[in-house]
């Protein structure tokens, strides 16, 4: 009975707050703008408008926030395609940054062969020294390009070595810092004259330099032309050490060499040298 009579009394209450909400409503849609109605919902809005203005203020960085997070949700084809693009942009970057630089290798050998009035063909490096103690290269030009046997070869800054074996299409470059190696030189600031010679070690060194000879660290040394190898003035190197003991018959000087052996991409060949051993060589 309890259960009946309390919804009984719901149902009641219902339908008399259905009825009054349509009354008020005729109400206010009938009465004029300065109604009882009108004035009581102008009044609730003015003491609620702050309370609204303030929920916007709190939740707008939230709305926005939420904006953004959808803005991010782009798709697996797109960032593969973003991931693709910046790879390429990346490897074009490499390779103008390599022709840069091979050109300015390039220029520096042109300058060069044009300040020494020299005849030259450039090749290219395709096999360096397996072994620290290995002391030949081999470029891509042969006899078919006109080298031969005891041709100078050079490299940006100066004296890379000497042509020994050469094929069709190849030739077979001795480093002067081979130990089987030799060059005829002179000290640029006395004139004194010696001979250039490399080792196991791959480090050079200038020999027969006279006792009474003033040497300095800095000191160029260049080729001196005799024996009929290398033209003369072709840059070897620096001395980097010099030591002179009571008993030593010649002074010990170190040269360190001013072409770049490491990494040697570009060279060029002199041609015209008459193939013959070069002073103080192996062969």
């Amino acid at each position: 009975m309890g259960q009946r009579d309390r919804a009984g009394g719901s149902g009641i209450l219902l339908a008399l707050l259905v009825v009054l909400s349509l009354v008020m409503t005729t109400i206010y849609f009938r009465e004029g703008e300065t109604g009882p109605l009108h004035r009581t919902r102008q009044t609730v809005r003015a003491i609620t408008a702050p309370v609204s203005a303030a929920g916007d203020w709190v939740f707008t960085p939230v709305r926005a926030v939420r904006s953004w997070m959808r803005n991010l949700g782009v798709s697996r084809e797109e960032v593969d395609a973003l991931r693709a693009q910046n790879v390429e942009l990346r490897a074009r970057v490499v390779e103008l940054e390599e022709a840069g630089l091979e050109n300015e290798r390039l220029r520096r050998l042109i300058d060069f062969l044009e300040t020494s009035e020299l005849e030259a063909k450039g090749a290219r490096v395709i096999r360096r020294p397996a072994t620290a103690w290995e002391g030949t290269i081999l470029i891509d030009r042969g006899s078919r390009d006109g080298i031969e046997p005891g041709m100078p070869v050079l490299a940006p800054g100066g004296l890379l070595g000497q042509t020994v074996d050469v094929t069709a299409r190849s030739s077979t470059v001795r480093l002067i810092t081979d130990q089987r190696s030799g060059v005829a030189a002179i000290l640029q600031s006395t004139r004194a004259e010696g001979v250039v010679r490399g080792s196991i070690e791959g480090r050079l060194s200038l020999e027969y330099v006279s006792r009474e000879t003033t040497v300095n660290v800095g000191d160029v040394v260049l080729t001196s032309g005799m024996g009929g190898v290398y033209p003369r003035g072709l840059f070897i190197g620096e001395v980097s050490d010099y030591e002179l003991r009571d008993n030593d018959l010649f002074p010990r000087i170190v040269v360190r060499p001013i072409a770049r052996f490491e990494g040697i991409e570009e060279v060029v060949v002199l041609l015209g040298a008459p193939p013959q051993p070069e002073i103080g060589g192996g062969e």
